[in-house]
């Protein structure tokens, strides 16, 4: 790996130390717009909805989340350093019990089948080791019906294509693309 995509994933995929809190300021800043994007008109979350979000960086969406849904509320990150972040940014919800934020990964959901309604991850597919594992795990804890989207800001380095393929690889149904001027990725369902 280049020391600039080291210095990148320090700063924004795995973010950790200096950079890693640089990192989640600016992450706080440029995926506002989008994670309520895909919150409100993508995944319309309704207050009895029960959702996970992967990748929760500063705890943008997480915070989001919490004031759009009175049921569960959980969160996986694999940065330790963005885990502090969004239980700082969420303290209020997290001391009601509101919520739940977890220092994980996406390869091994700490939760069991068929409990969340809704799923998401907002710029943070692109940093999974495994796209495909990532997403069956996701529909493992996904209700029969529930939705999930994948989002992308503009500055993700993330590709539109093989995005309807890598969700259907993992068993999802229905599998559309969605844009806006806030980012683009795919919605999508488990039957």
């Amino acid at each position: 790996m280049s020391a600039g995509r080291r210095v990148l994933m320090r700063t924004f995929g795995r973010p950790r130390g200096l950079l890693g809190r640089i990192g989640g300021a600016i992450m706080a800043r440029m995926n506002r717009q989008c994670v309520t994007w895909v919150i409100t008109d993508v995944l319309r979350i309704q207050p009895r909805d029960r959702v996970l979000e992967v990748g929760f960086g500063p705890g943008v969406g997480i915070e989001c989340l919490a004031k759009a849904s009175t049921a569960k509320v959980a969160g996986v990150d694999a940065s330790d350093e963005m885990v502090g972040q969004a239980r700082a940014r969420n303290a209020n919800a997290l001391a009601q019990g509101r919520i739940d934020l977890r220092l994980g990964s996406v390869e091994r959901l700490p939760f069991d089948d068929d409990t969340f309604d809704a799923a998401l991850a907002v710029n943070s597919m692109q940093v999974w080791p495994d796209a495909v594992g990532g997403l069956r795990e996701m529909r493992r804890v996904l209700k029969r019906g529930g939705r999930i989207a994948l989002a992308f800001t503009p500055h993700s380095g993330q590709s539109k294509a093989g995005l309807i393929d890598l969700l259907a690889s993992a068993g999802f149904a229905d599998a559309r693309p969605m844009d806006s001027e806030h980012g683009f990725g795919v919605l999508a369902t488990k039957t």
